[in-house]
């Protein structure tokens, strides 16, 4: 059963919630094609690294496109595009884990993914796309 939340301060954690996650995936999704914040290469798994057909660049190029596609979603979408980046966001801490990879890293997507997720839950009552 669907509940209307009304308290408008509950309405402005989810407009900030929102516009984080269509901000942050499309910016990092950008900046895999110029590495001005990191070099992402070096967040790659070397596990999965040994199995692409393709260079770690082109890699996280492909990565870049989901992540920018990801934040559109949420912007359209906001219901769906939360559980998509908080699937995504939980695949690439996962990916961190193991072996034990940057688990500061990993530990933050995973919050990362709770509060998408939340936002995607707070979109039932605010957005009706």
């Amino acid at each position: 059963m669907e509940t209307t939340l009304i308290h408008p301060q509950v309405k402005s954690i989810y407009s900030l919630l929102k516009y984080v996650f269509v901000i942050v995936p499309i910016v990092a999704g950008l900046d895999k094609f110029t590495n001005i914040l990191t070099d992402w290469t070096h967040y790659i798994n070397p596990m999965i690294s040994n199995m692409l057909p393709f260079s770690g660049e082109t890699f996280m190029m492909i990565v870049g496109v989901i992540e920018i596609g990801a934040g559109i979603l949420v912007f359209l979408k906001p219901r769906i595009g939360g559980m998509v980046v908080s699937a995504w966001l939980t695949l690439i801490a996962l990916s961190l884990l193991i072996g034990w990879m940057y688990a500061d890293v990993a530990v933050r997507d995973l919050v990362m993914a709770v509060s998408a997720f939340s936002m995607s839950k707070l979109a039932l009552n605010y957005d009706k796309k």
